[in-house]
């Protein structure tokens, strides 16, 4: 079977050629039902050949009768969409009723996706973790693998480093608290995962499948049963008024059908502010939680600060520098010698003939005072302590322990390690 020509359309009947098009397209839609409702019947007759007493069985009237409508429905679409044929209006309390149902269920979709990637961001991660539970269903395994949490990732991270470092280090410690109570974190996000699914999102999913499909599948009910009316009645006279009847009577009840469904929707709002409220108070005892966990941290990290502040202080002693003895020029073949850091001591066993001119040169370059020489830099770091370059020369006022001397530098004053230096003239005891 073929459908009608339509080459007898003319797009100039539409407001635009898109419209044109689209109702073409709805009209072979109805189309296609009508030809499948017939082959149904050709079906049926091929398999139930016998008539019975009555005339034509049942099941076939009921077949072209399916495939009557399916044509009544095409024929009063393409009136309408082509030839702007007017339909039977709907009141404006059902529009108003059917605007309202319309934005709740859009809301109520949106919400449940939007509240989805609220608690589990990463697009990429729950499309894998919806595969996994689904593929763990299949094999009828209970526990399935959680959403890993940003919180628990995190934590995993310091815990780890933090005991490579090792826990006498203050920051490795450190470290290690607060890797810790991020995964406590990720255990708190945990349970607002599963509380705001089990008390917002199914409920808000059971409307999504039950009520709003319902309300779906009335309304396309109804405008089926609207074209089948409207098709009949601009035909009275050509159909008998029974048949107008029943179709009006159809067209009524889908209509009550479709508002009670949509009434009950807007009625049902108390039960789902309830559950936002639901939502709102796992959200509260979520942040409850996590303020107290970082309260407890941060409490603890202080701590940690006073405790790494009173911890006196590591100096770094540099390994003693090899120094060039000219003494074992031979021997050495010209390398360097690890001889201790301080100068050689002055000899008398030198040439004769270099001898007294050097030390004399070396008795007048002496100072007289205590003092000592600055082998590095060193920038004081509390005060009291005196600050100098390498190669400062330092007078020596006293020595504080076997650590620390004090001395003045142009007119300062103050104390230093004496690793830090090379005395020259010792202090008289």
């Amino acid at each position: 079977m073929e459908p009608p020509s339509l080459t007898q359309l003319s797009p100039g009947n539409c407001g635009c050629l898109a419209s044109f098009t689209s109702t073409v397209q709805s009209f072979k839609t109805c189309w296609s039902a009508a030809v499948l409702s017939a082959h149904s019947h050709r079906l049926f007759l091929t398999l139930f050949p016998r008539r019975a007493p009555g005339g034509i069985p049942d099941g076939v009237k009921m077949s072209v009768a399916g495939f009557k409508k399916q044509f009544y429905k095409a024929s009063q679409l393409m009136s309408e969409k082509v030839g702007g044929a007017e339909g039977t209006k709907l009141d404006e309390d059902f529009k108003d009723l059917e605007r309202k149902a319309d934005i709740t269920s859009k809301a109520v979709v949106e919400v449940i996706n939007k509240t989805s990637e609220y608690l589990q961001p990463n697009p990429a991660t729950r499309a894998k973790l919806s595969m996994l539970n689904t593929v763990s269903k299949i094999r009828g395994q209970v526990n399935s693998p959680g959403y890993p949490q940003p919180e628990g990732l995190l934590g995993e991270c310091m815990t780890k480093y933090g005991r490579d470092m090792g826990e006498d280090t203050n920051f490795g410690a450190a470290l290690i608290d607060v890797g810790e109570s991020m995964k406590r974190m990720a255990e708190v996000k945990d349970s607002l995962d599963i509380d705001v699914k089990q008390n917002f999102i199914d409920p808000l999913q059971a409307v999504a499948e039950k009520d709003i499909k319902d309300i779906q599948h009335h309304l396309k009910k109804l405008e089926g049963r609207r074209l089948d009316y409207d098709y009949k009645k601009k035909r009275q006279g050509k159909i008998q008024d029974e048949e107008i009847r029943q179709a009006l009577e159809k067209f009524h009840e889908s209509k009550e059908l479709a508002e009670s469904s949509m009434h009950n929707l807007l009625e049902t709002d108390v039960e789902q502010v309830s559950q936002l409220s639901s939502f709102v108070e796992s959200l509260l005892q979520y942040h409850r939680e996590a303020a107290q966990i970082f309260e407890e941290l941060s409490d603890k990290l202080r701590e940690r600060v006073v405790d790494a502040q009173n911890r006196p202080r590591r100096e770094y002693t540099p390994k003693p520098r090899p120094a060039y003895d000219f003494g074992e020029l031979e021997q050495s073949n010209g390398g360097y010698s690890t001889a201790a850091t301080s100068p050689p001591a002055y000899s008398t066993a030198t040439p004769q003939s270099r001898g007294p001119s050097f030390q004399r040169s070396s008795i007048k370059s002496r100072p007289s005072e205590p003092c000592c020489k600055a082998l590095y830099d060193f920038e004081p770091e509390n005060e009291g302590e005196l600050g100098f370059h390498e190669g400062d020369i330092i007078t020596l006022v006293s020595q504080i322990d076997e650590n620390w001397f004090e001395g003045t530098l142009r007119g300062r004053s103050g104390y230093f390690p004496n690793n830090y230096v090379e005395v020259m003239v010792p202090l008289s005891h």
